[in-house]
């Protein structure tokens, strides 16, 4: 565990140097949740600049003042894995993003399909939550979330789909993604699953690998879940864990 690992830690979309004013949000964090003070150290980053420690030079009534110092961890980037998936009940897609996000997921795509019961889904709530997933785990980028649009509108014909198969004739996940790589799209359905029509036109396609996710039917976050991490663990970059 690196020493500084106990440090604050902020996502800032901003340049990472010199001196950096904070939002007024962000002060009252650092200042009265967590009662930093000048002098205290806090950890900044985000995709372009990585991870950088900044020093806390000054500290008003509603504002904060850093100064960048050192970089501690230079830019990465995550595996191109993008999740499709329908909105659901909103504190399981509250998990269901949270999760994704801890998870390594690159893109983050809802989409509409004939049983969602749920299509909206507020954006801007949506980044918050994963900005808040991002500071938690340790990851220096954030996905992308982008608006909700029908299936078929977002269907990449020239990247792998695997497509969780609720109705149980997908092949064992682990033969399947012996035969893959990255970029790769992951698709799970509403509740109810996809209708019999939805799932003809899927497995009419080419790039699209069905599988199963076992003997129960999984709720969809747990589900992406599921998947998520056997993705990660068998092609993405749990394979390449360094010290």
């Amino acid at each position: 565990m690196r020493s500084n690992y106990t440090l604050p830690r902020l996502w800032l979309d901003h340049p990472l140097s010199g001196e950096i004013d904070l939002s007024r949000d962000h002060a009252h964090y650092l200042g009265t949740v967590l009662r930093k003070r000048e002098g205290d150290q806090v950890r900044l980053f985000n995709a372009q600049d990585g991870e950088w420690s900044a020093d806390i030079i000054d500290v008003g009534r509603k504002s904060m003042r850093l100064r960048i110092a050192e970089q501690l961890r230079e830019p990465t980037t995550v595996p191109d894995i993008r999740l499709l998936f329908a909105p659901i009940r909103r504190h399981r897609t509250a998990t269901l993003i949270e999760k994704a996000t801890e998870l390594g997921v690159r893109t983050l795509q809802p989409v509409l399909t004939e049983r969602t019961q749920y299509p909206k889904l507020n954006i801007e709530r949506v980044k918050a939550q994963i900005i808040e997933a991002v500071e938690q785990t340790e990851r220096l980028d954030l996905p992308a979330i982008h608006d909700v649009c029908e299936l078929d509108e977002v269907l990449d014909k020239t990247r792998p789909l695997i497509f969780a198969d609720e109705a149980g004739d997908g092949e064992a996940v682990g033969h399947v993604l012996s035969g893959l790589f990255t970029p790769v799209d992951l698709l799970i359905g509403p509740e109810g699953g996809f209708t019999d029509a939805e799932r003809s036109k899927l497995l009419a396609l080419k790039t699209v690998h069905p599988v199963s996710l076992g003997p129960r039917i999984l709720r969809a976050d747990t589900a992406a879940i599921s998947l998520l991490t056997l993705v990660q663990a068998q092609i993405g970059d749990w394979l390449n864990i360094s010290e």
